[in-house]
């Protein structure tokens, strides 16, 4: 097998994430808010000053709301407006996916979505990895045109899903890429890549930051409490290097 290049996609959950992807030589941002809901979709004053900022692929998350991919008609609507707002601030791309009750891709919601988002490049992001059989949602998405699928192979992390990641690069071929994330780590994304044959792959690289406060009131959690107000998770542009120069060895194997 022959790769030219193995690109890196850093998920940034926040402009200054996306600033130190982009200086550590990122080939792809995805763009997220809500870290702990799994991403959903950042607002446009955040993508428009994002946009002004990086000059690479910048792609943003098109979802309402964290919990599941069955959306009501309200939800559509609101994703939508999110893909015209991405088209006019001339974004890269979108990342999306619509399941319906029985746990298969909901062909004909994505379809009206990727028609309204064209010429924008498409991911199905891990909405996949919730599906009754992986197999037919890739016949899905192959159908529906979609550049890419995020999997950590319907496991809880990538490494996990090697057998199936693999499976699906075999299946998929030269028409879309699949693009292992979740768990991976700057210990396991040699072998992830190696073994599975993907050409790119998906990583936060964070780390955590104190935040600059110096008044902290000791009583007082303003959301979950498992996590604090002072700390933030930014992506390490150091580490994004890292794993540059860990599959740097990957390429032409």
């Amino acid at each position: 097998m022959s790769i030219d290049h193995i690109n890196i996609e850093v998920c940034c959950y926040s402009i200054a994430s996306a600033q130190a992807a982009f200086q550590a030589g990122a080939d792809r941002i995805e763009l997220c808010d809500n870290l702990f809901e799994g991403g959903t979709t950042p607002s446009t004053g955040t993508m428009k000053l994002v946009r002004n900022l990086v000059d690479t692929k910048l792609y943003t998350m098109i979802r309402p709301r964290g919990g599941d991919f069955l959306y009501t008609d309200l939800e559509m609507e609101a994703m939508l407006m999110d893909i015209e707002a991405a088209k006019a601030i001339q974004l890269d791309g979108i990342v999306l996916g619509v399941l319906k009750k029985n746990g298969t891709l909901d062909t004909e919601r994505m379809k009206e979505l990727i028609e309204a988002a064209k010429p924008l490049e498409i991911t199905l992001h891990r909405a996949f990895d919730l599906t009754i059989d992986p197999f037919q949602a890739l016949e899905d998405a192959i159908g529906l045109g979609v550049d890419r699928i995020l999997t950590s192979g319907q496991k809880t992390n990538a490494f996990d899903g090697i057998p199936l990641i693999k499976s699906l690069v075999e299946l998929a071929g030269d028409t879309l890429s699949i693009m292992p994330g979740s768990g991976i780590n700057e210990g396991n994304v040699c072998d992830i890549i190696s073994q599975t044959g993907a050409h790119e792959f998906h990583v936060s690289a964070k780390n955590s930051k104190a935040s600059l406060m110096e008044f902290k009131p000791a009583e007082i959690s303003l959301g979950d409490s498992r996590f604090s107000e002072y700390s933030m998770e930014v992506a390490d542009a150091q580490r994004i290097t890292h794993y540059r120069q860990l599959t740097k060895n990957l390429v032409n194997y």
